[in-house]
């Protein structure tokens, strides 16, 4: 397979898909303090629509942006989209506070170091001052981990964070303690090592989700590619991040033909003409912009939590045709204001296989011209389907995507796979997906990891649940990587508490400025506890419930989505969510607030208790606690006199 660059000059050179390019400096915008204010310079490019206009689907004659009212120029920005306007493209003053021997950056430069994969952080436990450093996430589509990029991320965790690496449940690493004189020389590591940290926080699309299982399967072949595909589309274009972090000079891969067509084309009105940003323009997207693919049945990727869900479509041969779309997913709430919400996606729509960039590129747009900019607690692309509804929704996105959305294709059921454990490729390789408490990778696992990873020279992947999967394991090898594994306490599953596969937690406390109590350092206690509750009243060890908790009601672990859900509240409290469903297809609902605790027991013994007793055959505790309904289980609560011995 071959892909094509084209040089400013216009002529194109042929590269192979994994070959690796060097540019050199790319000469931005000289004056950190020039802006370009290309706001309302779309139009029209004498572009040819796709080659996906001949297909089968009913076109749409609007070609144009559509026309904003005179209030919508003068309407109240947020204090970040002001941020984000006198940047320079997310340069200025981030360029400047990077020299000064200040150990923190401004407040300015904290929004825009958040677009080049960074959060400044401050140990909150610490007294007498605050010890600055900062947060790192990479950017790894589909979570692939390539050998020399996972080598260094362990190396870069010793040398310049905490000793610790974070897989995280969007298929990133996040590596903390940074400090700001190594920040340079940690993203520069990153880079020439086959890595990147671009766009993995702030306004714009984040890393882009899809299963992690290495299988040789042509729908997750083509669903990892897609998720590449939509990564490289969606990754920013003015070069900010390389003038930052190498002196100007870009190392990328290789784009495929077809997103370079994708991205440029402007048939529809979708693009800034002449801006070095043709999608995103000076003020990006409103807020941050999440992205899952995956096929049928494979909801490792909690599909319906994003705000482009996208499913492969295959034929009775198994050939990928097309895609399903879902729209309007997104976990992040603020207590006591009911105005916020978590959110699960709804189907928009089905697109040709060859049409899923511009279809993607079409939503983008709809929500960078109509998401809000005024209140950043409104400006997910959620709320902007909320107010409007679906079918509006799509009538805007149409005009963008140039053609009418085809009907939904029936989907199986979904199921959560884990991928722990030893599967085998399909190439006559095997994978072997490992259990990771919170995501947390220190200590001897750390150690042992490095060395199966280095001896074997393997690749690897981040699972949406904070796990890793090794890949292109040889039959031989299975044995020896087992016993040394299982050594450093990475257990094959079947000796681990089934509790544990499906939690999750945010890392919360001590780092996360937006923590109100524990979230990582916490479940395991409360798992453990869980455990306990499980064996008074009877529950059988192979049974399970999905137990997330955050440290705040952003919602990073999808706690809105777990059976039990725990969204710290106050110091030691939470709020309980229940209703959520093992497969995470259903969204659950806030139960109770303020439930210190040491209280917890008070409150879970009741409810698994009357589960055992009273569940229908193969009903899992969401589906109980939902069918109950929250009054009955009020009451259950308060009148549990305790579970016979």
């Amino acid at each position: 397979m071959t892909t094509s660059f084209r040089s400013p000059a216009g002529a194109a050179t042929v590269f192979s898909a994994n070959q690796k390019i060097r540019l050199g400096r790319v000469d931005a915008l000289s004056s950190s303090r020039t802006v370009f204010l290309g706001r309302n310079l779309r139009g029209v490019l004498p572009v040819p629509p796709s080659s996906s206009s001949s297909s089968s689907s009913s076109s749409i004659l609007a070609v144009s942006t559509p026309a904003k009212t005179e209030t919508a120029k003068t309407t109240k920005r947020s204090k970040v989209e002001i941020i984000k306007e006198k940047s320079n493209f997310i340069r200025y003053p981030l360029n400047e506070e990077l020299l000064t021997e200040a150990p923190n950056v401004n407040e300015s430069a904290v929004q825009l170091i958040k677009f080049h994969g960074s959060y400044q952080q401050y140990n909150r436990e610490e007294r007498g001052g605050r010890s600055y450093s900062f947060m790192l996430r990479t950017k790894n589509p589909s979570g692939k981990v390539p050998n020399q990029l996972y080598l260094t991320m362990d190396d870069l965790a010793d040398e310049f964070g905490i000793g610790t690496l974070r897989l995280t449940t969007r298929q990133t690493f996040q590596l903390h303690g940074v400090v700001k004189q190594n920040l340079k020389t940690v993203m520069s590591s990153i880079i020439k090592n086959m890595g990147s940290t671009l766009g993995a926080c702030g306004d714009l699309n984040r890393n882009v989700l899809a299963p992690a299982a290495p299988y040789v399967k042509k729908d997750y072949l083509f669903a990892q590619e897609t998720a590449d595909n939509i990564a490289a589309l969606l990754s920013p274009q003015s070069g900010f991040y390389y003038d930052m972090w190498v002196d100007g000079e870009q190392f990328m891969t290789a784009e495929p033909p077809e997103v370079v067509k994708a991205r440029n084309d402007n048939s529809h009105g979708t693009n800034f003409v002449d801006s070095p940003e043709p999608i995103y323009g000076t003020q990006f997207l409103p807020r941050k912009f999440k992205i899952a693919v995956t096929v049928p049945t494979d909801n490792s990727v909690d599909i319906l939590t994003n705000d482009i869900g996208i499913v492969v479509v295959s034929d009775e041969n198994g050939e990928p045709q097309g895609f399903n779309i879902y729209v309007g997913g997104g976990m992040g709430r603020t207590h006591r204001m009911e105005s916020t919400f978590a959110r699960i996606a709804e189907p928009l729509g089905y697109v040709p296989k060859e049409d899923i960039l511009y279809a993607v590129k079409a939503i983008v747009v709809t929500q960078r011209e109509h998401g809000r900019r005024d209140d950043r607690k409104y400006s997910r692309m959620k709320y902007l389907i909320s107010s409007w509804g679906i079918e509006k929704f799509r009538d805007v996105v149409e005009q963008y995507y140039g053609k009418k959305f085809e009907s939904f294709r029936d989907l199986p059921e979904w199921e959560f796979k884990s991928y722990l454990g030893w599967h085998e490729q399909g190439d006559g390789t095997w994978f072997c997906g490992l259990h990771v408490d919170s995501g947390r990778v220190g200590g001897n696992m750390k150690k042992t990891l490095r060395e199966v990873i280095e001896k074997y020279k393997l690749d690897v992947r981040i699972t949406p649940n904070q796990n890793i999967v090794l890949c292109d394991i040889k039959s031989e090898w299975k044995r020896s990587i087992t016993t040394v594994l299982a050594q450093a306490g990475l257990l094959q599953p079947e000796f681990v508490d089934p509790l544990n596969q499906t939690a999750m937690a945010c890392p919360a406390f001590p780092l996360c400025p937006l923590a109100i109590t524990e979230a990582e350092r916490g479940i395991p206690s409360i798992l453990k506890r869980v455990r306990a509750i499980f064996e008074k009243v009877g529950l059988e060890y192979d049974e399970s419930v999905v137990v997330r908790v955050t440290g705040c009601p952003n919602g990073c672990a999808r706690p809105y989505m777990a059976e039990l859900g725990l969204v710290g509240d106050g110091p030691n409290s939470y709020q309980v969510w229940l209703g959520g469903t093992p497969n995470q297809t259903q969204i659950a609902r806030a139960f109770m607030d303020k439930v210190k605790i040491h209280d917890f027991e008070k409150v879970f013994e009741p409810l698994f208790y009357n589960w055992k007793l009273g569940r229908q055959p193969k009903e899992s505790f969401g589906e109980f606690t939902t069918r109950m309904g929250f009054e009955k289980l009020k009451e259950l609560i308060n009148t549990y006199e305790g579970s016979p011995k």
